[in-house]
């Protein structure tokens, strides 16, 4: 089946993926109703086809799909490009998410979802897209839009080292493996060591959101943090858990 085209408006283009008819329609109504030039894909095979023809801005992604599912077209897409991705997931399984989250993806949304969340997730995804357009590395971002300022390249918290200009992050000396999202969610709570930070102002801050959104995104990248820098995770002392509020960084074992 040749893939449902929008009109060239020359607005961000964003491709649909699912296999639903009626989640593509309504998708891609509320989207060119925000000013987006929208085309579909209702399997994975065609996901890739329109995506390599089409060269979208941004991919709404649903994971649940005939032929190559959600999972290996974000494989596939994160090999061969940048492209920004939102997951769907109908399962709702914190797995789901991990991993999708782990193969590149940046974001997620449980069906069902409120349309006015998708179009805010797909305006902040884009603004950041944006900003990393024009010369703003996401590597150089403390937060969506901030350029990092003299005597800043350098962030030391206890036995964790973040270097800003490099890119590069080290716990106990040991260099860390870090995902682009996760620097810049590290980098963020290492420029504020032993604040509380909510949930809504990491998901403001590192991730561009206006205004709060329903999501478990953070506490997926903050399990995934502590996974490579505690020398516990199970029993975190760097990243501390503040119930009801949300999380700070203190040096490790500091929990004053």
């Amino acid at each position: 089946m040749a893939a449902e085209a929008g009109a060239s408006t020359g607005a961000a283009r964003i491709l649909v993926v699912d296999d639903e008819q009626t989640v593509r329609e309504t998708v891609g109504l509320n989207l060119r109703a925000d000013g987006y030039d929208v085309v579909f894909a209702a399997d994975g095979d065609q996901a890739l086809v329109v995506a390599r023809e089409t060269h979208p801005d941004l991919v709404v992604l649903d994971i649940m799909l005939p032929g190559k599912d959600g999972f290996e077209v974000c494989r596939t897409l994160r090999h061969e490009s940048h492209v920004p991705i939102l997951l769907l997931s109908a399962r709702g399984e914190e797995v789901d998410r991990i991993i999708g989250l782990e193969l590149g993806a940046d974001d997620y949304l449980t069906k069902p979802f409120a349309m006015r969340e998708l179009v805010a997730r797909v305006r902040a995804m884009l603004r950041r897209l944006r900003m990393t357009d024009s010369g703003l590395d996401e590597r150089d971002l403390a937060r969506a839009g901030a350029l990092i300022g003299p005597g800043e390249d350098i962030l030391t918290v206890g036995d964790l080292v973040v270097n800003v200009s490099r890119h590069e992050a080290t716990s106990g000396g040991k260099p860390l493996t870090l995902t682009a999202k996760e620097f810049a969610l590290l980098q963020y709570l290492a420029r504020h060591p032993g604040i509380v930070l909510s949930r809504e102002a990491l998901l403001r801050e590192v991730w561009g959101y206006d205004y709060p959104i329903g999501t478990r995104t953070v506490d997926v990248h903050i399990s995934w943090l502590r996974q490579k820098i505690e020398r516990n995770p199970a029993r975190s002392t760097s990243i501390l858990t503040v119930r009801g509020h949300g999380y700070r960084l203190v040096p490790n074992g500091d929990q004053a």
